[in-house]
């Protein structure tokens, strides 16, 4: 249409070419709109901040951080005066590739010149410092905020919560929301989670459940993370009834499970306790209701049926990744390769390893390690040791199990099978 437009004689004013490269950087076409900025330039119009903010934004959410500090840079040069949300995205780029102290630089460019400082810039480097493990720094910076009378939203405290929490914390956490509510700020369901996450991470799933009915009973309806917080903490903490119940709950009359709950359950619950018929069985359900399947679910069902000793049906799983449009990769082919070598298949184990190329997957370290130890677990002496002279050729070396089983060869056998 835009072409349409100017076939006709139509001439686009500032306004269509704002709204042109706004379109492509919200569907990612980061490119394009960089190619559409210099058309504008070249039909003499000169872009105005908000249309470079526009790029910049985009630039650095594709993670094109030296890109956006050229354009950056450029203008500079023009003598185009940056504004708060150019910074902005800027700080939050640097951030999240860790560069901590360039973005300093950046705030210190703003304050010199007198472009004062709003809640999501330090929302961003508060969010950057907790990251970084820097907590205390990140307390340090919201005093700065209330010195500069700038009130914390519930945005700073949610991730001062996750940060205390995550670093274990849990007690200091409480504490933050306690100060909130009475600052009358009211807690919600991203506060909530992150507590709940903390003390599921100190297997305190009793006073997780009591903050996830507190939430309830304040009106404050779980998300699908919350539900999928609790299931993976009651997993983890061999509580399975309740986490079988929790998930019954929500299929009833909760969000509606997602790949992460169901792979949750299904890895940290039931497969670990050798529930596999029930793993089958909620595989199966992830299938009926049209999830998009990648690799993740078969690898885990793979992984809990090679452990079990199912080994033909994680065989039918594995081949049946192709005719599902998948390819296995490296961790698929060590759980397959190892369970065969357990099963002692060898043979059938080493066929599979060197098919690995026909799937655009070449043997890692791990690989070659799996299939080494398999060799000699089955007493295929003569074909490790060739195998472990190819993985050294790689630049692989043998880890710390592998070099255990051919040192017991040798004290056994009383020689070097090595020379």
């Amino acid at each position: 249409m835009f072409d349409e437009m100017t076939e006709r004689g139509y001439q686009p004013n500032l306004i269509v070419y704002s709204i042109m490269l706004k379109g492509l950087c919200k569907t990612g076409n980061t490119g394009r709109a960089v190619r559409f900025l210099r058309l504008m330039e070249s039909r003499g119009f000169e872009p105005n901040i908000v249309a470079y903010n526009t790029i910049l934004d985009c630039l650095c959410k594709n993670g094109l951080l030296k890109e956006a500090l050229d354009l950056f840079s450029e203008v500079k040069v023009k003598g185009i005066r940056p504004d708060i949300f150019t910074y902005s995205c800027l700080i939050h780029g640097m951030c999240n590739f860790g560069q901590q102290e360039e973005a300093k630089k950046l705030l210190n460019e703003m304050v010199d010149n007198n472009i004062s400082l709003d809640i999501v810039t330090y929302n961003i480097l508060i969010d950057a410092l907790c990251k970084e493990g820097t907590i205390s720094k990140a307390v340090e910076i919201v005093d700065t905020m209330r010195k500069q009378g700038i009130e914390p939203n519930v945005v700073t405290y949610n991730t001062l919560v996750d940060a205390h929490c995550k670093e274990g914390m849990v007690s200091e956490a409480e504490d933050i929301v306690d100060a909130i509510i009475k600052r009358g700020i009211e807690p919600n369901v991203v506060t909530h989670n992150a507590l709940i996450n903390g003390h599921c991470l100190q297997n305190e799933m009793d006073k997780a459940r009591r903050v996830f009915n507190l939430m309830i009973e304040k009106g404050c309806a779980p998300s699908i993370v919350t539900y999928s917080t609790m299931i993976n903490g009651y997993c983890k903490a061999k509580r399975l009834d309740e986490a079988m119940e929790l998930f019954h709950e929500i299929s009833q009359k909760g969000p509606i499970p997602d790949t992460v709950t169901y792979n949750t359950l299904m890895q940290d619950g039931l497969c670990k306790t050798g529930h596999i018929e029930e793993a089958l069985e909620l595989f199966q359900a992830m299938r009926n209701r049209g999830l998009g399947l990648d690799i993740v679910p078969y690898t885990i069902l793979i992984d809990g049926l090679c452990k079990a000793g199912h080994i033909e049906v994680a065989k039918e799983l594995f081949h049946q990744l192709s005719d599902n449009g998948l390819k296995p990769d490296v961790y698929a082919y060590c759980i397959m390769i190892n369970g065969l070598c357990k099963e002692g298949l060898p043979d059938e184990a080493y066929r599979m390893f060197g098919s690995m190329g026909d799937n655009d997957c070449l043997p890692n370290s791990c690989c070659y390690n799996v299939m080494i130890r398999g060799f000699l677990q089955n007493s295929y002496t003569s074909k490790a040791t060739q195998l472990l002279t190819e993985m050294v050729g790689k630049g692989f070396s043998a880890d710390i199990f592998t070099a255990t089983l051919f040192m017991d060869l040798i004290v056994h056998s009383n020689k070097s099978i090595l020379l």
